[in-house]
């Protein structure tokens, strides 16, 4: 049959009606087939790839490599193997695969530490600089000879190699711990390209001394859970040289360089064993010298390899270790051990074991306020005997007597100061005496304790007294101190009686004590029984100036009352006290405030003074309306300002304190002219009352004192001790007499009963003296200034 052009159409048709109806008919089995077959391929390509990623093993391979070229560290091999091992198993599924015999562990937590103790070497892959910082502590000025000796010698280093940069030299009493062993150094150098290494050259004292001190703050910082246990791990390395006498303690562990071995057993826990050369030990009467250069010697090679290789190198088991091990191949149980140090003879330092918790302190219904700088000392075992803070023949001992001090016990101390010998040759008084009416000649000037939680830069003992956040010494009876302080101050007036130009009458007036100025160095609201001490100088109707520095507010709480109170405000700020002061407690500023709190409390019962020390440089500059804040804060009687006196010494020199940082007294004169429209600005009723210009200082004084227009700043002693002996309430007003003429602001200050001297002892024409006194232009309109230069106290 013929369909002509028609049958294609046709024919097409049937065969889709023919597959429509095979399709339908198994379109269950076609679709199963299609299905596997499209999984079969994509099985077959993804086990092709697990084969070629597992032969090939990148990431071992690379892992391996490393470990062979670099010497990696071996926790950081075995995290990167763990990593790359991790991953193939989630590729492979369960796949069989040879097994590798390094086959790294999955851990989590606090990445093990290596228990061969050592640092591996590493690549140095940039260029880096090494800066050697060289730390000593020095009473007598050995070791601060032997430090110049080594950095000298590190500097001739620097010379030939130049990724060796130039030492710098730090005394440890006038730095602030935190800054350089809390972290790495604070410096404005790059922390990529410069690492540090530590030299510290330790001498050893039966006394306490600024170093300990730092090593209670080593053993804080380690023991501190908001610190990492290794905060100096940064640290290129370290090393410690020690300064000892072998004549008293001839071992160690009788005491020879105790400190020092202290010393390097916390460094190594600090920098996770990063001792780089072995501890140095001196005898200063023996081989002192040689050891030294030894030493020395041996650093220089140390920072010669380090700059090369970047690393310290290999170990053996137990390198850096902080406590020595009786056995060769003792396998360690890691860097940070917390073995009890053992106590090394004479010097041995009271444990700090366990420190006070907040939420151990229970049962109070206020919050108990912690600090963090004291440490309990609750031991089972039997108690151990105090020890005496100045023992006769400790260098401090013998560094306060070359001095002009008498001590008195085992704490205390007693000197007469310049203006005594000036008062008694009728050359004049100190501040004082224009202020509150206290002839010099009248006055002793003592302390029951030499100990002190500041180390102020300007402060004029040369560094030599002991230093300390809490009391940990004997305390002597107040009457011993009394009487021993009497002694003192009397024998030193009578080697006077020789001297041309002493007055008899004021001689004889000065072997009777009609005032106390409980300063002259240290901190004597420390001492235990500071009350009975007072009442005893009122018991025999001696007038009581007590000074303190605003760091115990629960000593100054406590505190009864007194003639004159003053607290030592060195700075309008956190950041300035810290620089000025150095305070030895962390909560320091803390401390500060309390101390202005409680001041403000008690300003109707303790007649109060702020003493400002001036010091250029430091908190003179755009301080005047920070002054101001802490004056509206306390609200005292009085303000001191003073320009700091420079005592001249290299200790000084060494806390960066010059001549330059002397204020004239025009200067000092434009701060207090300032200070007073400041406080006038806060609605504060003061004004300036009085001037002493030879003394570079003036009063501010509250307006409570202004009776009748006129200034009344001179105490009525008579009037205080019959107010104190009647038992009954009274105010600072209550015993108060008025100012005299000369001594007001624009007199100058100076008693028309003294004659003035030049510095040959020639008489001055009065009115010249009281221009140059005063700063003030001349008739020729030259402005003469005068610098500061009286040490008072």
């Amino acid at each position: 049959m013929d369909m002509g052009e028609d049958a294609a159409p046709v024919i097409l048709a049937d065969w889709l009606d023919r597959l429509l109806t095979s399709w339908h008919d198994h379109r269950i089995l076609l679709a199963s087939g299609l299905v596997l077959s499209v999984l079969a391929i994509i099985v077959r390509r993804r086990r092709a790839a697990r084969i070629t990623l597992r032969d090939s093993s990148p990431g071992l391979e690379k892992a391996d490599w490393l470990a062979a070229d670099e010497g990696a560290a071996r926790t950081a091999t075995n995290e990167k193997n763990e990593t790359t091992s991790i991953y193939v198993d989630q590729l492979t599924s369960g796949q069989a695969r040879k097994p590798r015999p390094a086959a790294a562990r999955v851990v989590t937590g606090r990445k093990p530490v290596s228990s061969r103790g050592h640092t591996s070497p590493q690549r140095q892959t940039n260029p880096s600089y090494l800066q050697p910082l060289v730390f000593f502590s020095s009473l007598t000025g050995t070791t601060e000879q032997l430090s110049k000796k080594v950095a000298a010698e590190l500097e001739s280093l620097a010379t030939t190699q130049s990724p060796i940069l130039k030492p710098e030299v730090y005394d440890l009493s006038y730095i602030d711990l935190d800054d350089y062993f809390i972290t790495g150094p604070k410096t404005n150098k790059s922390a990529q390209n410069v690492r540090y290494f530590y030299l510290l050259l330790i001498p050893s004292y039966d006394i306490d001394t600024i170093l300990n001190t730092f090593l209670a703050h080593l053993d804080e910082t380690h023991n501190d859970f908001r610190i990492d246990t290794a905060p100096l791990a940064s640290l290129a390395g370290y090393t410690v040289f020690g300064i000892g006498d072998r004549e008293g303690w001839p071992t160690e562990e009788r005491g020879f360089c105790s400190q020092a071995v202290e010393v390097d057993r916390w460094m190594a826990k600090l920098t996770r064993r990063k001792r780089a050369y072995p501890l140095g030990l001196g005898d200063v009467k023996s081989n002192i010298e040689q050891a030294t250069k030894e030493w020395t010697g041996g650093v220089c090679d140390v920072l010669q390899e380090l700059s090369v290789s970047g690393t310290l190198g290999d170990g053996v088991p137990g390198s850096g270790a902080a406590v020595e091990s009786d056995q060769e191949d003792e396998p360690d149980a890691g860097y940070d051990n917390d073995d009890d140090f053992p106590d090394s003879g004479r010097n041995k330092r009271r444990k700090l074991a366990n420190t006070t918790d907040v939420e151990d302190v229970g049962g109070k219904s206020a919050p108990v306020a912690i600090d963090f700088t004291k440490y309990s000392t609750t031991s089972t075992s039997a108690p151990v005997p105090l020890k005496a803070m100045v023992p006769r023949e400790s260098p401090t001992h013998a560094a306060l007597t070359k001095q002009g001090y008498t001590i008195v016990g085992t704490h205390s101390g007693v000197k007469i100061c310049r203006w005594t010998k000036s008062a008694l040759r009728g050359r004049g008084s100190c501040y004082k005496n224009s202020f509150y009416g206290i002839a010099s000649h009248l006055c002793m000037e003592t302390t029951p304790s030499l100990s002190c939680s500041n180390k102020c830069v300007f402060c004029w003992r040369h560094g030599t007294n002991p230093v300390s956040t809490t009391w940990r010494w004997q305390v002597d009876d107040p009457k011993m101190i009394f009487d021993g302080a009497k002694e003192g101050h009397y024998k030193k007036i009578k080697m006077m009686r020789g001297v041309p130009g002493v007055r008899s009458e004021r001689f004889e007036e000065a072997m009777r004590i009609r005032h106390c100025a409980l300063s002259l160095v240290g901190e004597p609201i420390f001492y235990p029984r500071i009350n009975e001490f007072v009442g005893l100088l009122h018991g025999e109707r001696i007038s009581s100036f007590l000074v303190c520095n605003a760091q115990h507010p629960q000593q100054l709480d406590d505190l009864r009352r007194v003639t004159q109170l003053y607290v030592s405000i060195d700075a309008s700020n956190r950041d300035s006290l810290r620089k000025i002061d150095r305070p030895l407690h962390r909560d320091f500023w803390e401390r500060f405030n309390a101390c202005l709190d409680i001041l403000r409390a008690k300003r109707f019962e303790q007649r109060t003074v702020f003493r400002l020390t001036l010091v250029k440089g430091f908190n003179v500059e755009d301080e005047v309306e920070g002054y101001a804040d802490l004056v509206a804060k306390g609200l005292p009687c009085f303000v001191e300002i003073k320009g700091v006196t420079y005592c001249g010494t290299s200790t000084s020199s060494s806390a960066g304190l010059t001549m330059q940082n002397v204020p004239f007294y025009e200067e000092v004169v434009a701060f207090v002219e300032a200070l007073n429209t400041a406080l006038a600005k806060r609605g504060l009723e003061y004004g300036i009352a009085a001037e002493h210009a030879h003394s570079c200082c003036a009063l501010i004084a509250s307006n409570r004192f202004l009776i009748d227009g006129k200034w009344h700043t001179i105490i009525d002693y008579d009037r205080f001790f019959a107010l104190l002996q009647g038992g009954q309430d009274f105010k600072p007003e209550d015993y108060c007499k008025e100012t005299p003429e000369w001594a007001l602001w624009g007199n100058g200050g100076f008693d028309p009963r003294d004659e003035r001297v030049d510095r040959k002892g020639k008489p001055k024409e009065a009115t010249k003296a009281d221009e140059v006194a005063r700063g003030r232009k001349t008739k020729t309109g030259t402005v003469v200034a005068v610098q500061s230069g009286g040490l008072d106290f």
